[in-house]
């Protein structure tokens, strides 16, 4: 099975957004940029997991 590009990007912004989260814990990084982020990169991959297999409906020829 093929890891589609859209997934390869949220799990690389998961892995970058959580280093972010870490740095900002250790005081590097601003943690109230860091957290929105990781929200965001985890609530992106959800909905690109979310949307794949959706029923669209009968098509009325």
């Amino acid at each position: 099975m093929p890891i589609r590009i859209g997934t390869f990007i949220g799990l690389i912004s998961i892995i970058i957004s959580f280093i972010l989260v870490v740095f900002g814990f250790l005081k590097l990084f601003p943690l109230f940029i860091a957290t929105p982020l990781l929200f965001m990169s985890i609530f992106f991959l959800i909905s690109r997991f979310n949307n794949r297999n959706r029923f669209k409906g009968f098509k009325n020829a």
